[in-house]
Order: structure tokens, then C-alpha cells, then sequence
């Protein structure tokens, strides 16, 4: 940045810090064989079903902020390999229960090893995991992430002359020119 513009934006740190972290947990679980959005996703699954839940693909990606589809492609990922099992829910012939084989409940507890003391070192700045800053921290993150997502509308071209509606066109209502449409 030059010395004429203001310092990083919060967007730009936050990107920057979550490329880094990224980088840094790939790094650290690679030689489990794991990546770090397959971690993230095993670690879910290993913490909710700790909590007694068997979720499904969509409730795993609302719990992690993935993306469905890519859940799913992650998913399959980690069944080829060995460590979870996608079953369709009996309540729900559409859904896809997931939950960790036990070698995936192996690899998984090394990988959470692993990262905490990841996070620990990442963290020593703000006084480690336990330290006050890093709880602080923690929920100024947590606030930013409770707040939804609003669409925005993009920025609005010069508006450019419309072409006159079927309506204008014809001097017909709305019913007139539907009728026989297909929905």
C-alpha cells in the first residue's frame, strides 16, 4: 500500500488471515492425509456426533459454511478414503446421513491434536488459546459471523432506453398476454 491511501481494510485482513490459517492447517494435516476443508468438515462431524447427532450433508455444510454441493464432493472424497460413511436417512429418501468409520474417528482426534496445537502457536499473540484476547477475539469474530448475509444489489449502470413491454406493444393487460403460457 502507498503512503497516500489509509491502512488495510477489516475485509482484507480477514482474507489475508484466513489464506494464512489456511495454508497452515494444510500444511500441518497434510501428512494425515487431509486437507484443510476435509479437516474442517471431519472435525464437525466428529464434534456433533460427540454431541449424539447424525447429520445430514446440508446440516454439516450450515454447520461449517460450506457450500452444499462442495460437502458433498468432500464427502464422497473422505468415504473413498476410509473415513466416513454416507447413508441416506430413513426419514428423508433425498438426504445423506453422515458419520465418521472408526478410522475416521482415529485420524480425525490426531488432526484436532494436531491443529490445537496449531491454533496454540497461531494464537501466542494474543496470549495462546486460553488467553483473554484470544476469547475477545473469538467473539468479535463470532459477532461478524451471526450477521447475515443480506443480497446486495449491484451498482447501477446509466440507465439505458427499455424496450416497451409485450403490453405497451400490443395495448393488452397482464392476463391477456399470459394465458396459455407454460409457468
Amino acid at each position: 500500500m502507498s503512503k497516500g491511501t489509509p491502512g488495510p481494510t477489516p475485509g482484507f485482513l480477514v482474507w489475508r488471515l484466513a489464506n494464512k490459517w489456511r495454508v497452515a492447517v494444510d500444511r500441518a494435516v497434510a501428512p494425515l492425509g487431509l486437507t484443510h476443508a476435509q479437516y474442517s468438515l471431519v472435525a464437525s462431524l466428529h464434534g456433533m456426533q460427540r454431541a449424539g447427532e447424525r447429520p445430514s450433508q446440508r446440516r454439516l455444510a450450515d454447520h461449517t459454511g460450506m457450500e452444499a454441493l462442495y460437502v458433498s464432493k468432500l464427502a464422497r472424497s473422505l468415504e473413498s478414503a476410509g473415513l466416513i460413511e454416507r447413508v441416506r436417512d430413513p426419514r428423508d429418501p433425498r438426504a445423506v446421513q453422515l458419520s465418521l468409520t472408526e478410522e475416521g474417528r482415529t485420524v480425525t482426534r490426531q488432526a484436532v491434536a494436531v491443529v490445537q496445537d496449531l491454533l496454540q502457536q497461531l494464537l501466542e499473540p494474543l496470549g495462546g488459546l486460553d488467553g483473554a484476547r484470544t476469547h475477545a477475539f473469538t467473539a468479535e469474530l463470532t459477532a461478524l459471523l451471526d450477521v447475515p448475509l443480506v443480497p446486495s444489489a449491484a451498482p447501477s449502470a446509466p440507465s439505458a432506453p427499455t424496450a416497451p413491454s409485450v403490453r405497451e406493444q400490443t395495448g393488452t393487460t397482464t392476463d391477456e398476454t399470459t394465458q396459455g403460457a407454460t409457468p
